[in-house]
């Protein structure tokens, strides 16, 4: 069986955000065992997985990503949109698009301290639309 709902997450300030809760407050009952793709629809933004529990984690995330990725380079091409727009469609593609998440005893098998995020790469990226499907 396959379950499949798009849903909207309102726009966020750029950074790394817990998208966990969202998520689960937007899924039916789940199956027994099974998994729960994640896709999001957009270039400059992306989806992972990582440390729930301390904010400093997100904070240099956001560090890293900048300085392996930085802005205002001279061989940017693609700069019509902003500083902030190639250097999001390259961490985009350094991260993903989608994360698959197994589904065990009817709950999403994450570990202790796993939490799903959405990666803002864009300093006003807007709403954000995921699509997510499960497999049973």
């Amino acid at each position: 069986m396959i379950y499949q709902k798009e849903i909207t997450v309102p726009s966020l300030k750029r950074g790394y955000h817990l998208i966990t809760s969202n998520i689960i407050s937007e899924l039916p009952d789940l199956p027994r065992t099974g998994l729960l793709h994640i896709f999001i629809k957009h270039t400059s933004a992306g989806l992972t997985l990582n440390e729930n529990a301390d904010y400093t984690v997100r904070e240099d995330f956001e560090k890293v990503f900048n300085k392996i990725v930085p802005e205002n380079q001279s061989y940017y091409s693609h700069t019509f949109e902003g500083a902030d727009d190639m250097p999001a469609h390259i961490k985009a593609s350094l991260l993903g698009n989608s994360v698959t998440i197994p589904i065990t005893e009817s709950s999403l098998n994450l570990g202790t301290w796993q939490g799903i995020y959405l990666c803002e790469f864009r300093n006003s990226g807007g709403r954000r639309k995921l699509v997510l499907t499960i497999y049973s």
